[in-house]
């Protein structure tokens, strides 16, 4: 997605070898106007799947689930990434490593959210080794629902994570594809 690709390109800003921060656009302060287009252009690439639902993975991908979700005419779930008291429900859970933050965490899905009938689209910030978005598949499995695919907006193409995915069977839609950064800048 050219509009996506032109924003990292003005705004973006590589950390270290592999690390891009986003966060004035989309993790930080939101460019809402960018993730309306973001969610129309994922809603339109995954519409014949036929999703029921959006999954999204708190907190930065919230943002571009929610117009997706909006798109598709469907409801959207968010992920929590721990235990918490108030959804006085059952759920179902998972341990996640977080690529970026080097640590792990417990992926939470509250039961009465999710259905076997269930054909769920997971929209989030980034793929790069694949552990979140694994982590979102095997709640909804769990859960004996399906998966309609994977919807990202940024993936790091030089890490395994849409070759694990797609081993699964799962399609994965990334809006852009970093290829590599080279001299503290992004290679599409």
């Amino acid at each position: 997605m050219k509009l996506l690709e032109d924003k990292i390109l003005q705004e973006g800003e590589v950390l270290g070898e592999d690390i891009l921060k986003v966060d004035s656009f989309i993790s930080h302060q939101v460019d809402a106007a960018l993730m309306e287009e973001i969610g129309n252009d994922m809603a339109e690439h995954f519409r014949s799947q036929g999703a029921t639902k959006v999954f999204t993975i708190e907190s930065s991908g919230i943002a571009p689930a929610l117009f997706t979700a909006r798109a598709l005419g469907v409801p959207l779930v968010i992920l929590k990434k721990q235990n918490s008291e108030k959804l006085g429900t059952e759920v179902w859970q998972t341990e996640v490593v977080s690529y970026t933050k080097d640590t792990s965490y417990c992926l939470t899905l509250a039961k009465n959210y999710i259905s076997d009938s269930d054909h769920v689209l997971i929209v989030d910030d980034f793929l790069a080794n694949g552990e979140a978005a694994t982590g979102a598949v095997r709640l909804i499995r769990k859960a004996h629902a399906t998966v309609a695919g994977i919807g990202v907006l940024i993936e790091k193409s030089f890490r395994p994570g849409r070759e694990k995915l797609e081993s699964q069977g799962i399609p994965v839609y990334a809006q852009a594809r970093i290829k590599a950064f080279e001299g503290g800048k992004v290679v599409f």
